[in-house]
């Protein structure tokens, strides 16, 4: 897992700690790999935003989607050299911590759908985290822009305790705050770290974490959301420097290395 500690580590400390979780698998990607997710994918065809069946489980094997399921999803675990075709620089890191990062759906258009899941039983820790980052490119209205769904669920209560649904409609009325706009992209220049802190009324429960992103629904303009750290602390950031973070160290090294010539020259 990420957060720095081995699956193993991370095993010890919740055996340590006042609080059991059930274990995230692979929850930061850092087997490089989506060992205990579930991957979906599908064409969206006609479905618009505001359709009923325009949900995770739609695109998930079985889930009833045109060609849905592993097969037609197109998402993929990317690492700390990639650099987001879109926005580039702008957006930072792709990866919040560690070497890893999933990235939901792909970099180009074509009216797809992809879903990515993960279900952790009988949960009994503090907290549960998750980050994400979107890019989602601007045109039509609110129901057939390009999308992004991502929900924690409690299964065990039947209510939704998160949910982030942002989509990229002309004019930014699809969006808030978090996102920035460029070459047309709405885009979060910055990780969203998410929390959910666990009471007594909702520990023991079991937890759904599930992410959709999409292309529009004319199937020109794309949509894809980078997903890192489902655990049960919050991941350290800052493994992988974002521009400004490297132009600072720059800086730094240059003003060390100064002061160390006119230490010399003294």
């Amino acid at each position: 897992m990420k957060f720095r500690l081995s699956v193993g580590a991370l095993a010890v400390f919740a055996l340590a700690s006042s609080a059991q979780a059930a274990g995230f698998i692979n929850g930061g990607f850092e087997d490089g790999n989506t060992n205990g997710w579930t991957l979906g994918g599908g064409y969206r065809g006609s479905m618009l935003n505001n359709n009923a069946n325009f949900n995770p489980a739609y695109f998930l094997p079985g889930g009833g989607g045109y060609n849905a399921g592993i097969a037609n999803s197109h998402s993929a675990v990317i690492g700390t050299g990639y650099v987001d075709p879109r926005v580039g620089a702008a957006l930072g890191s792709t990866v919040y911590s560690g070497n890893y990062a999933m990235r939901i759906e792909d970099t180009t258009w074509g009216g797809y759908a992809s879903v990515l899941t993960q279900t952790v039983s009988n949960y009994t820790d503090d907290s549960i985290y998750f980050a994400w980052k979107a890019v989602m490119l601007g045109a039509h209205g609110v129901n057939d822009a390009a999308t992004m769904v991502i929900t924690l669920t409690d299964l065990t209560a039947g209510d939704e305790v998160i949910r982030r649904e942002y989509n990229a409609a002309s004019g930014g009325g699809g969006v808030d705050s978090r996102f920035s706009l460029l070459n047309n992209n709405y885009y979060t220049p910055d990780w969203q770290i998410e929390q959910l802190s666990i009471d007594a009324s909702r520990s023991g429960h079991d937890f759904v974490l599930s992410v959709l992103a999409a292309d529009c629904q004319p199937t020109g303009h794309w949509g894809y959301v980078y997903l890192d750290g489902f655990g049960a602390v919050t991941p350290p950031p800052g493994d992988v420097p974002e521009p400004a973070g490297l132009a600072l160290a720059g800086l730094a090294l240059a003003a060390a290395a100064a002061a160390r010539r006119r230490k010399q020259r003294g």
